[in-house]
């Protein structure tokens, strides 16, 4: 028996995908900030949940860590999201 078999699937209450809200990228209930977004500044630029509350003051912290968990549960996919967007040219915002 695999470590994963008879497990359940885990429900993430927090976080939701729409193809018409940042292009099907997975985010946190009622806003436009990814999971992709809190998965860089978690891991990538070392800030705690703590710390991401008082940027995003208007999360909860029970939807950052649903979002970090998110994260670890489609990790592969995650990482494959996060590489192509930090290696994506950046677009002149005066265009």
């Amino acid at each position: 028996m695999g470590y994963t078999e008879g497990m359940p699937t885990v429900v993430h209450p927090h976080i939701t995908s729409d193809p018409n809200i940042c292009g099907g990228s997975p985010c946190i209930e009622g806003t436009r900030i990814t999971v992709r977004t809190i998965a860089i500044y978690a891991l990538h630029h070392g800030q705690t949940p703590e710390e991401l509350l008082t940027h995003y003051p208007h999360l909860s912290l029970a939807s950052i860590y649903d979002a970090l968990s998110y994260y670890y549960d489609n990790r592969a996919v995650l990482d494959k999201d996060i590489a192509e967007h930090l290696s994506a040219p950046e677009i002149d915002s005066r265009l």
